[in-house]
């Protein structure tokens, strides 16, 4: 009976598939690397420990400079009543063909559809309706870490696109405008100082055309990220509401002078698709590459075991492991599996540096480390081991970030010619080009591509005499086009 491809996937050590075939090349690393598996539920994907403890760390770091923002966490039931989610118009419009609706209990019926939440607006806002009255109940921001269910799509991508995932969803309540719209670049600046200082992801920040802001809200800003394949990755939001959820939901407060207003508010997310894309960005096809700063364990020992010199190989292993327990590390001791095994499997599995350590390394004091982002070895004295291994692991990580800028600015070209923009999204990159404000000719540029949109707003000023690349009347901006998840 021939193996499906999954068993087959999962049967042979390493990975069987270049980078350059990046779908089979992903899911290979997900399933050998112990980082998720598949499901029965189509979409859905268990988060191994080993990306599970990836996901915390976002999480704990996020969460780390959102209490310094006076942010609170909070939990919201799952479950949305039908006549909540239909309050906003065009946000339940936004969100009709993705929502997963729960119609019965048992054999009973329910009066009403509840909706497993796609994103929390409408279960959260009538509660700031009763809780928010006077101007000092302001700024309210409570934040949720939890999963959301979204079931549109036809074809879902373990990290990228899933149908269930986990995130965050910030939801802040402001007594002005201005207060709304200057919180706003404060959350960007946490989420994108951990992308970039943990992560070692480079990104653009950029709004989003009025095509592709958030269903019911005013803009929205999104962090965005290019993986090898050319495809724009949205990283982490900010969907700035005005006042129009707190319309809806009759969100009022009484200001300093005893007059009734409106909230404003804003939405904040950032999600497990980021781990596919640090995945996406980093590894290479021996395995995962995972940023020193994000790894629970920074560094493995592998012992070079002989029987006549075991005992002391493993005894000094040990030593060097105390010494080095800041980096989490620890000595792979198994005897049942051969070195080249193990410095294969570490690999594989994105330990960001090996120490090697034989007899003859014993008997000179010293160890071989390896990094694995770029494969150099280098002979260090055991005594200055600590040290010499903070140096290198911090260098790892600036590395890795220089290697993901130089990759998203080599992906980047400017045209004012439909006919380039096409090749450059054949050849995998992403294109400026000028554009008017007609969502007719957004539209147009998906269709002329084959599937790649207008993705954010440039900061490149127009000079005054740009033309529309679609209609070929006045430009109102640049934007970057390219194709995502």
């Amino acid at each position: 009976m021939a193996k499906d491809k999954k068993t087959e996937r999962k049967s042979e050590k390493g990975l069987q598939a270049e980078k350059d075939d990046f779908s089979e090349w992903f899911t290979q690393l997900m399933l050998k690397a112990d980082l998720a598996d598949y499901t029965d539920v189509s979409g859905c994907i268990v988060y191994k420990p080993a990306s599970y403890a990836l996901w915390e760390k976002i999480r704990d770091e996020t969460d780390k400079r959102f209490k310094k923002l006076a942010i609170q966490n909070t939990c919201f039931p799952l479950f949305i009543p039908e006549k909540y989610l239909n309050k906003e118009k065009e946000h339940v419009e936004g969100f009709s063909a993705e929502v997963a609706w729960v119609t019965e209990a048992g054999n009973t019926k329910f009066a009403e559809r509840l909706a497993v939440r796609p994103t929390s607006e409408t279960i959260m806002y009538p509660s700031y309706s009763k809780w928010i009255r006077s101007w000092r109940d302001l700024p309210l921001k409570y934040n949720q870490w939890n999963n959301v269910v979204r079931w549109e799509f036809s074809h879902p991508v373990p990290f990228f696109r899933g149908r269930e995932f986990l995130w965050n969803e910030l939801h802040t309540a402001l007594a002005t405008e201005k207060e709304s719209l200057e919180e706003g670049p404060e959350v960007l600046k946490a989420y994108d100082d951990v992308c970039k200082n943990f992560l070692a992801l480079y990104g653009l920040v950029g709004k989003k055309t009025d095509s592709e802001k958030f269903a019911g809200g005013v803009a929205s800003w999104k962090i965005h990220y290019i993986i090898p394949t050319g495809r724009v990755l949205e990283g982490p939001c900010f969907h700035h509401d005005g006042q129009n959820f707190a319309k809806a939901y009759d969100i009022k407060f009484l200001d300093e002078q005893g007059k009734e207003q409106y909230v404003w508010q804003n939405t904040y997310a950032i999600s497990t698709r980021m781990l596919g894309v640090m995945f996406a960005v980093h590894s290479d096809s021996k395995g995962l590459i995972i940023p020193p700063k994000m790894a629970p364990n920074k560094i493995v020992i592998v012992p070079i075991l002989f029987e006549d010199s075991k005992e002391k190989v493993l005894k000094k292993a040990e030593e060097i492991e105390k010494e080095l327990d800041d980096f989490g590390t620890f000595v792979d001791k198994r005897e049942n599996y051969k070195p080249g095994f193990k410095f294969n499997e570490w690999e594989l599995k994105g330990i960001p540096l090996r120490i090697e350590l034989g007899p003859k390394d014993l008997a000179n004091n010293k160890v071989v480390i390896v990094r694995r982002d770029n494969g150099k070895k280098e002979i260090v004295d055991i005594k200055n081991l600590k040290k010499e291994a903070k140096i290198i692991l911090d260098d790892i990580q600036k590395n890795l970030y220089e290697k993901s800028k130089k990759l998203f600015e080599s992906k980047i070209e400017k045209t004012p010619f439909l006919s380039e923009l096409k090749k450059l999204i054949a050849d995998k990159k992403v294109g400026i080009i000028p554009l008017c404000k007609n969502p007719e000719c957004e539209a147009m540029i998906k269709h002329e591509t084959g599937g790649a949109k207008a993705v954010f707003i440039a900061e490149d000023k127009l000079k005054g005499d740009e033309k529309c690349l679609i209609c070929q009347k006045k430009a109102d901006y640049y934007v970057y086009v390219g194709k995502t998840y």
